[in-house]
């Protein structure tokens, strides 16, 4: 919906829905040196970030017509199935807590600051609402979970759901991080 918006053609929008899907995972990957990196060694992650696009783009009126309460939910959920698993992948890979929560957010987030980025665009995540913050929470849940020694899909579970509740919570109410006013 960024690239229509940002009135690319059809190609810009196939770049664009790709590294909107999968730049984070690509991003984390490269950072803890797994390379070539899982969605590019699995033909699916393109192939569904492809169909979305160009679904996308041949449906756009009625994409439009998608509630925005319905698209934010999902985004909401996106981010925190990325965020969880981007923080549990690095964990598997050794990295410190700390860092794990790092490079889950960069997952969570990754793909829609390289999208912004490509559109000329300062990110969303460093602008506005409660996005990137979100998604450190739900990591940080999660690792307090695996601290208490809870059964990992139940640390995940909650970690997940903590980052999809911050985010909806901060869009009905309109949060967001503060800013320095300037004069």
């Amino acid at each position: 919906m960024a690239a229509i918006r940002g009135n690319l053609d059809f190609f810009g929008v196939m770049v664009l829905s790709f590294v909107t899907a999968v730049g984070g995972g690509i991003v984390r990957d490269v950072l803890l040196g797994a390379t070539p990196p899982s969605a590019l060694r699995d033909w699916r992650y393109g192939t569904i970030a492809f169909a979305a696009g160009a679904a996308t783009f041949v449906l756009y009126l009625w994409a439009t017509a998608v509630p925005g309460w319905l698209i934010v939910g999902l985004d909401a959920a996106g981010l925190a199935l990325f965020a969880i698993a981007g923080t549990e992948k690095a964990l598997s890979y050794g990295m410190h807590p700390f860092v794990a929560i790092l490079l889950g957010t960069i997952t969570g987030v990754g793909g829609g600051t390289i999208r912004d980025v490509l559109l000329a665009e300062v990110p969303v995540v460093l602008r506005a609402d409660i996005y990137a913050a979100a998604a450190m929470a739900g990591a940080v849940v999660m690792l307090a979970g695996r601290a208490l020694r809870w059964p990992a899909p139940i640390a995940a579970g909650l970690g997940g759901t903590a980052c999809f509740g911050l985010r909806m919570v901060s869009v009905w109410q309109h949060w967001s991080l503060p800013h320095v006013i300037t004069p």
